[in-house]
């Protein structure tokens, strides 16, 4: 086991400004700098890495959709139809009138 002597005289010199301190004064950094009290800055909170999450890719157990019933009205007009039958506007300044005809 490595043993260190305290310190109680020894001196340090701050990473940050420079000057001399004492070295039991000195305060080390999230970045491993010494620094004074003065000069000490937090992390800051957008430094650290956001946790990041697996996102779900496909369900657990899934099982076919049931096929829909197809639904056909007859006699409605379709969309079809209504492409085909071009509306053409008559009219004078000022009134519009349309018909499918």
């Amino acid at each position: 086991m490595a043993r260190f002597s305290r310190g109680n005289k020894a001196w340090g010199i701050s990473d940050r400004s420079g000057f001399r301190y004492r070295l039991r004064d000195l305060h080390e950094e999230w970045n491993g700098q010494k620094v004074s009290q003065e000069e000490f800055e937090n992390k800051h909170p957008q430094i650290k890495p956001r946790r990041v999450r697996s996102e779900p890719q496909a369900l657990y157990k899934p099982r076919p959709d049931e096929p829909e019933k197809l639904k056909v009205y007859v006699g409605a007009p379709t969309v079809e139809s209504y492409l085909l039958e071009r509306p053409r506007a008559i009219g004078k300044v000022g009134t519009v009138t349309v018909s499918t005809s």
